[in-house]
C-alpha cells in the first residue's frame, strides 16, 4: 500500500486538475507521481428500435470526427445516472424511460483518479430538441447495433470508452439471453 505524504496543484483547467503527489509504499520507496483528477464521467448506450443512438463530433485531441456514444462529465454532486438523463437528452434529443447502469470502471487507474458509469438507456422518447452546451457542436445518428460493434476500431467509432460501453452492452445481452 502507498500513502500521500504531500500534494501540490501543478494545474487547474475547467475540466481537470493536475496534482503532484509525493508517496511512499509501505516497503519505503518514495517518488512524486502526477495524477490527473476530473469530474465524474458517464457514457450513455441509447437503443431506440433496435438501434444504437450516436453523437457525431469533432474531437480535439485526435482533430477529426467521431461517431461514439453520448456522455460526458457528471454535474458537481450530481448521481452519474442523473447525469445520464441529462447527457443524454442535452446531446441527443432523447429521454430515456429506463437507464440501468452497467458497469463503473477507471478510465486508466495509472494517472487519473476518477471513474466512467456507463448506462444502458431504453424506452427512448424523441424531443426533437438538442440542449447543448455553448462549446458543443455535434449531431445525432442511429446506426444497426450490429454495425457498430463490428465496425469498431475503424472508421469513426475509435473511442476507447466506446469499446469499454460495448463489452459491457454485450455482457448484458449475454446474461439477459441465457
Amino acid at each position: 500500500m502507498w500513502s500521500v505524504k504531500g500534494s501540490e496543484l501543478i494545474l487547474h483547467t475547467p475540466i481537470f486538475d493536475v496534482e503532484k503527489r509525493k508517496e511512499q509504499s509501505a516497503t519505503g520507496i518514495e517518488g512524486d507521481y502526477m495524477v490527473i483528477n476530473p469530474g465524474e464521467w458517464v457514457t450513455i448506450i441509447p437503443v431506440y428500435r433496435g438501434e444504437f443512438v450516436l453523437v457525431r463530433q469533432y474531437r480535439h485531441g485526435i482533430g477529426r470526427i467521431t461517431a461514439e456514444f453520448p456522455g460526458g462529465m457528471c454535474d458537481e454532486g450530481e448521481d452519474p445516472v442523473q447525469s445520464a438523463y441529462r447527457e443524454l437528452e442535452e446531446e441527443t434529443g432523447f429521454k430515456a424511460g429506463k437507464m440501468t447502469v452497467l458497469g463503473v470502471c477507471s478510465p486508466n487507474p495509472a494517472i487519473f483518479s476518477n471513474s466512467i458509469t456507463v448506462c444502458l438507456a431504453e424506452d427512448l422518447t424523441p424531443t426533437n430538441e438538442l440542449h447543448l452546451d455553448d462549446d458543443e457542436v455535434l449531431e445525432y445518428t442511429t446506426a444497426p447495433i450490429d454495425e457498430v460493434i463490428k465496425s469498431f476500431c475503424s472508421g469513426e467509432y475509435v473511442n476507447a470508452f466506446m469499446g469499454t460501453a460495448l463489452a459491457l452492452y454485450l455482457r448484458h445481452e449475454h446474461e439477459t439471453h441465457t
